[in-house]
């Protein structure tokens, strides 16, 4: 099969002619109709985790089941699943022995633990899969089982009532899904970004409210509309996140989605005064990406894409690591 291996830490991006997989016992063969690129595989390209090279890439897998091991009993030939982040879980250790799976202490991630999507087949472990509903297509799909789900099962469990303010920080890769979802879900939504050039995007995707932080104060704009119940943090920014914790309601709080590496800064007076609070939240399980497509499906949820052969997968994770790409990049097999 054709697939696109990172050879060696801080190596190109290479395309080669390797052995199809077989699916172990408890997996299955997929056989790739898209694979998404994440700002996250630059984990692999740049080694930043300890990495197995050579390795493919791609955790925003959809495709066609074309076997299972002998152990797999829910999965059928020809049913159309997908692989995201959450690349398996191990049953054994205590978070896994209390049903928290996406905290597994030897939890896998796809694309990164073992082979992912950017390629014609992969196999995955049997729960790491999810279905994919039949009104979404395969491309579209794909960026949902990682930036969707970060955003929909991030809001779903901030405790987040229909008519609350939420405010979405960033109308990015995350953030354009995060408005969509925000609006659809019952929320008065307000989309932040840095300049005006989003604005009339972010109004098409259902944002009630924008602020452009090139020209006015975010936090106190949003205190002009009551103050944010919650504000949802989608671009990697320190100062940026910081920037806009003031614009909280009392009780309200700001959830971080965004992967930066630098210090967010926040004083206890800023939470102790209307108890407020900051937190952060991973992804979710194959369930939670279930469940991300079937509300996508339902209410017409779908990323802004750009697609691109595995050949050209050089020039499409440029223009995506670039913030190039409006929203998010598919390779298609």
């Amino acid at each position: 099969m054709k697939a696109v291996q990172v050879q060696e830490k801080g190596g190109d991006f290479v395309v080669v002619d390797i052995d199809k997989p077989s699916p172990k016992e408890n997996e299955i063969l997929i056989k790739i109709e898209a694979c998404g690129i994440c700002h996250s595989d630059a984990i692999v390209k740049e080694g930043i985790f300890p990495i197995e090279y050579p390795r493919v890439p791609g955790h925003e897998v959809v495709g066609i089941i074309e076997e299972v091991g002998n152990r797999v009993n829910k999965w059928k030939k020809g049913q159309r699943v997908g692989v995201g982040w959450h690349g398996g879980h191990c049953f054994d250790c205590q978070p896994c022995r209390e049903g928290d799976f996406i905290n597994c202490e030897n939890a896998k991630i796809s694309g990164i633990s073992y082979d992912g999507g950017y390629a014609e087949y992969m196999t995955a472990p049997h729960e790491a899969v999810a279905a994919i509903p039949e009104e979404l297509s395969s491309a579209d799909a794909a960026p949902l089982l990682c930036a969707g789900i970060t955003v929909f099962n991030a809001l779903r469990n901030s405790g987040i009532r229909a008519g609350d303010t939420v405010a979405v920080q960033g109308i990015g890769g995350l953030g354009h899904l995060a408005v969509q979802y925000a609006a659809k879900m019952g929320m008065r939504t307000v989309a932040i970004s840095t300049s005006d050039d989003k604005k009339d995007l972010a109004k098409q995707l259902g944002a009630h409210h924008f602020i452009n932080t090139g020209n006015t104060d975010a936090a106190k704009e949003l205190q002009k509309l009551g103050g944010a119940d919650l504000i949802l943090a989608t671009a990697p920014n320190s100062k940026a996140i910081s920037s806009v914790i003031d614009g909280l309601a009392k009780n309200g709080k700001i959830l971080m989605v965004a992967a930066t590496g630098e210090p967010v800064e926040v004083s206890p007076m800023q939470l102790l005064s209307g108890r407020k609070s900051a937190a952060g939240w991973a992804s979710g399980t194959a369930m939670d990406s279930e469940d991300t497509l079937n509300f996508s499906a339902l209410t017409g949820t779908t990323p802004m894409i750009e697609e691109y052969a595995l050949d050209d997968v050089n020039e499409a994770y440029d223009k995506m690591i670039n913030n190039k790409a409006r929203f998010r990049v598919v390779l298609k097999p």
